[in-house]
């Protein structure tokens, strides 16, 4: 598939600067992908759009505020800084922003924390030594900023440490929100829960690889950064009898679907694992394994998210709901409205 295959025309004022209040507000267009009917709805009709036999597997995934602006020592130079992986601490992986930052480079960070250049990784991220590296998200939730998305124009606000975080949180780790689960409320989960549909959690931490953009002309040149997921052993059996016994697996966001579909790649059945990798990149033509049914926002043009929503719901039919969405004056991106693909 080539690149501008994922390309639509959003205009401005459709993407969406704050959540929708409350979240369960926010408008669901119901894609469905056997009559191609659209339906218009409220995230807060959740719970009349799934069977009592369906499974919704969420993302519980937490944001922490990875985003500090530092110096360089030499020179005084701004950079910004957003961490992105403590796996191999004190050696960290960030995203830089600044001017001739080569190896070697030393920054100064809030609270006379400093880093130090290793080496240039991948798609623009660093390795850099983190001194002191007791800590870092215990220090990032005193000094960092929320790493809202660049098309947000507008600085984090205290506000955003609720907002651009799923109710369910709880697993520290990414450094953009599994967006599908911001709509979620307590009640639209208890109003689920009575009506059959179990909920169940896995933990994909949402790194670079989801949100870089893709630079090659064709799909098969792009490749995905390395993510970790973990997969509980009673949520990997819960999936296996839900759709043993006919239900439906129903992914909340597209980190979802990359998790169960990664850990269904070796068998066609969804594995346990704790702190397992994935590069997997879905795009038109794979063959899902494990997810039924797509609850995800509206993606940015060129994106692997788009790619993916192309490959669930078929490039025509979500071409076709994202021109009715914008028809009709949904809300786009991460505090935008969301869509429904059965």
């Amino acid at each position: 598939m080539r690149l501008d295959e994922l390309d639509y025309d959003l205009p401005p004022d459709r993407i969406a600067a704050h959540p929708a209040s409350p979240r369960d507000s926010a408008r669901l267009l119901v894609v469905d992908r056997g009559s191609g009917r659209l339906a218009h709805h409220h995230v807060r009709d959740l719970h009349d759009l799934l069977a009592p036999t369906d499974r919704l597997v969420v993302n519980d995934s937490r944001v922490f505020p990875a985003r500090v602006e530092g110096r360089k020592a030499a020179s005084g130079g701004a950079v910004s800084v957003l961490f992105c992986d403590f796996a191999e601490s004190p050696i960290v992986t960030a995203m830089l922003g600044g001017k001739r930052l080569r190896t070697g480079t030393r920054l100064q960070l809030p609270e006379s924390r400093t880093a130090t250049i290793i080496a240039p990784f991948d798609n623009g991220l660093f390795r850099l030594t983190l001194d002191p590296s007791n800590d870092p998200i215990a220090w990032l939730e005193r000094v960092g900023h929320i790493p809202l998305p660049p098309y947000i124009a507008r600085p984090d606000a205290p506000s955003d440490r609720t907002g651009y975080q799923t109710v369910y949180a709880r697993e520290n780790g990414s450094v953009a929100a599994p967006t599908a689960g911001l709509h979620f409320t307590p009640a639209l989960i208890e109003r689920i829960a009575s009506r059959g549909p179990q909920i169940s959690c896995v933990t994909l931490h949402v790194g670079p690889g989801t949100f870089l953009p893709i630079r090659a002309p064709s799909l098969d040149g792009h490749h995905m950064l390395l993510e970790r997921f973990s997969i509980p052993a009673d949520v990997a059996t819960a999936i296996d009898t839900t759709r043993t016994l006919g239900g439906r697996i129903v992914a909340v966001g597209t980190t979802t679907v990359r998790a169960l579909e990664s850990a269904a790649a070796a068998t066609g059945r969804v594995q346990p694992c704790s702190g397992a990798e994935t590069t997997l990149f879905i795009r038109p033509g794979f063959a899902f394994r494990t997810v039924d049914a797509l609850l995800t926002n509206f993606h940015l043009p060129r994106s692997t998210l788009l790619a993916l929503v192309y490959a669930f719901g078929g490039r025509d039919l979500v071409r076709r709901a994202y021109d009715a969405a914008i028809l009709d004056g949904y809300r786009f991106y991460s505090y935008g409205d969301a869509m429904l693909i059965l």
